[in-house]
């Protein structure tokens, strides 16, 4: 499990990483110029927030893989990583429209890698949990 864990840390620090370009790729500057200041920031720092939470958890899985594996808290952790990724997993199919990528070759491939990757997490955190637990 450690070098899943390993893995996954990585894969996380790399997906935040990717949120320093998502500004310039969606055409923020342009798509939120309508919304008021409050929205258009909560935009950029709920942004930044979120990728520095998704970098903290991949720098935890990647340098505290044995200390996830083989403590009560490590357990704990595992848990609640499990419960984060299976609701990202199930707001994947519920709170984005198919519309977004169905048809679209590039955003249907991300659709399918993303929709696996948050499985494979799934899969590892739960796994981890209840190895725990024993």
């Amino acid at each position: 499990m450690e070098l899943h864990l390993k893995i996954i840390g990585t894969l996380l620090i790399a997906l935040a990483l990717v949120h320093v370009i998502f500004p310039r790729y969606f055409d923020w500057k342009n798509d939120l110029k309508p919304l008021s200041l409050i929205n258009r920031q909560m935009m950029l720092v709920h942004t930044l927030f979120l990728a520095l939470t998704v970098l903290l958890m991949g720098i935890l899985c990647l340098t505290g893989a044995t200390e996830i594996t083989g403590t009560k808290l490590g357990n704990n952790i595992a848990l609640g990583f499990f419960i984060f990724w299976l609701l990202r997993l199930i707001i994947q199919f519920f709170g984005y429209s198919a519309e977004l990528w169905r048809g679209k070759r590039f955003e249907t491939f991300v659709h399918v890698l993303f929709s696996l990757f948050w499985t494979y997490m799934c899969i590892v955190f739960f796994m981890v949990y209840w190895q725990g637990r024993a």
